[in-house]
């Protein structure tokens, strides 16, 4: 640039030792002049720019008002700019800018204001005791049921096969009834069936009446485990929903452990009188919880609504922001009514295709076959513990590990769970394999290495109960919008028990084909690709509503709006 006698010219370079000759370069006629008077910076000259933000207190660089401050003040300048570059350089990008969502780590909660979502959380998740109860039964009464009718192995099978048949049919029907007579009372009709069944089972004087007892066993499974996620997901708010959630689960667990445990006592007709006995507590409890206020808020209910949201917020908890949020999401859905066809629009496929996907990927994990076949599969695995031994170790480490679960799910998040959970049961389901495969198929004296059976378990159910257990039902609450969630949570349920009823009627059937260790092997591979699938497909929910949820899955960004976020740099001009 060519310089003239008067000229007046300020130059600002990235490298401190060219600004400083510079400096000298610099011949203002008067501070005052030189207020005001910079030129912007092309982007070639200089990576520098104005360091004027809340965290320097300058708003331009003619406020420098004489020799002996510049040194200071240009000092000061960068190490201000050092300061807050971190805070500004993402900022650059107007896609970085769009990419800023509320942050997803929830706020501490007190327990005094969640206490009355802790206690419906507990009432319903009774009936995912006995459903823990329902699921194990087969394993400890097995051998009493094949001393007292002589069955085989395939009798047994339909036996256990034969809820999650039923199953699949109460969850087909689960969804018409929590929309027409509500959550509430749903789950209710569900542990009556429960105890019905288990009159059933314990008075049963021929197979036939076992077969019936476990048909209605399983219609109660189904329409219970489509309605408790739903009821848990429409009630605890989004900072607990995570811990809270897993209740029916840890629950769950209880109600397998009680059976093995009661197993190592009793017979077939006995853990039939216990399981009835596990059904009375709800029967008292449901009188002291309410529907759900989305629920409610449907049927055009809506002061019974807003009395429901604010008994299970506390009594002092200022609820009008949720409730007029709910309200605008039911106001929304009555106006887009459509029939059955739209929970096949392109969106919502998405979404009942994830949660169809986790469910396919819960069962084809093996549990249910573990859980209904744990004693007969440590039988023949020749552990030098007694099976029964073994099977209450199981029972115990399922139990556990869910409340791990509940800790972990609000830091960590849905899809790191997965994560492990999925990583934790490729693990040891390829142990398993390789242990059978030496002990059937080699030489091998796998005597020294009778602990690794139960090793393998503990582990592959410890990582089930952490992730790919809870967080299919979990989610399936979460991401369904709320106008096709009865319907497609039905889909989803049926889904869930076709699937546990294949791998339950095949366990057996595969293992006598191929053999244990290509059965584990298998049930391995499939695992991986439910690693594959978490990484890929999942989406992550955590600490976020489910207006949040279903707005952030139907494609609307959620903009943060905070100080750093509005933090436009000032170009650097001269």
């Amino acid at each position: 640039m060519p310089k003239t006698k008067n000229e007046k010219y300020y130059r600002v370079a990235s490298n401190h030792q060219e600004r400083q000759r510079n400096w000298d370069l610099m011949k203002p006629t008067s501070w005052g002049q030189w207020n005001g008077n910079h030129r912007r910076l092309q982007n070639t000259e200089s990576p520098c720019i104005s360091t004027c933000t809340t965290a320097t207190n300058l708003s331009s660089l003619g406020e420098f008002q004489s020799n002996s401050t510049m040194s200071s003040q240009r000092k000061m300048k960068d190490n201000n700019l050092r300061m807050v570059v971190h805070e500004i350089e993402p900022l650059q990008k107007k896609e970085a800018e769009e990419k800023l969502e509320e942050p997803c780590v929830p706020p501490k909660t007190n327990f005094l204001r969640i206490r009355s979502q802790l206690f419906a959380t507990l009432a319903v998740s009774w009936v995912s005791l006995i459903i823990g109860y329902s699921t194990a039964y087969t394993s400890p009464a097995q051998a009493s049921l094949e001393l007292d009718f002589g069955f085989t192995s395939l009798e047994i099978s339909w036996i256990s096969s034969f809820m999650p048949l039923g199953a699949l049919a109460g969850g087909l029907g689960g969804g018409t009834l929590i929309e027409n007579f509500g959550r509430k009372w749903t789950i209710l009709l569900t542990n009556i069936l429960f105890l019905i069944s288990w009159l059933t089972i314990s008075f049963a004087q021929t197979y036939m009446y076992l077969y019936v007892g476990r048909i209605i066993t399983g219609i109660a499974v189904g329409i219970g485990s489509l309605s408790m996620p739903v009821y848990t997901a429409e009630t605890i708010q989004p900072e607990v929903r995570g811990s809270l959630g897993l209740f029916p689960t840890a629950l769950g667990n209880v109600g397998i452990l009680i059976c093995f445990l009661s197993g190592t006592f009793f017979q077939w007709r006995a853990l039939g009188v216990v399981g009835g006995i596990l059904s009375i507590p709800f029967l008292i409890m449901v009188w002291f919880i309410p529907e759900t206020p989305k629920f409610l808020m449907s049927k055009g209910q809506d002061e019974k609504a807003r009395k429901a949201l604010q008994w299970l917020r506390a009594a002092d908890a200022d609820v009008d922001k949720e409730f007029l949020e709910m309200q605008k999401i039911q106001k929304d859905s009555d106006d887009n009514h459509e029939s059955i066809l739209v929970l096949f629009s392109r969106n919502n496929l998405k979404l009942l295709s994830i949660v169809l996907g986790l469910m396919l990927f819960q069962q084809f994990s093996g549990i249910n076959a573990v859980i209904f076949y744990t004693t007969k599969i440590f039988k023949e695995s020749g552990s030098e513990l007694k099976d029964s031994v073994c099977t209450t170790i199981v029972g115990v480490v399922n139990f556990v590990s869910t409340f791990i679960a509940s800790l972990l799910i609000d830091k960590l998040g849905r899809k790191v769970l997965l994560y492990i959970s999925s990583s934790s049961m490729i693990l040891s389901l390829g142990v398993l394999g390789a242990y059978f495969y030496m002990k059937n198929v080699t030489s091998i004296d796998v005597h020294p290495l009778s602990w690794l059976p139960l090793i393998s378990f503990m582990i592959y159910v410890l990582g089930f109960s952490l992730g790919f257990g809870p967080i299919p039902w979990l989610m399936m609450g979460e991401i369904l919008p709320a106008r096709i969630r009865g319907p497609a949570a039905s889909i989803s349920t049926a889904f869930n028990w076709t699937c546990t009823f294949i791998v339950t009627k095949t366990f057996l059937l595969i293992m006598d084909s191929i053999g244990a260790h290509y059965t584990f092997w298998m049930y391995g591979i499939i695992v991986t690709g439910a690693l594959v699938f978490s990484i890929a497909i999942v989406p992550e929910t955590r600490g976020q509503s489910l207006a949040d949820i279903e707005r952030k899955l139907a494609g609307v960004r959620t903009r943060r709006i905070s100080s750093i976020a509005n933090l436009k740099p000032m170009p650097s001009t001269c």
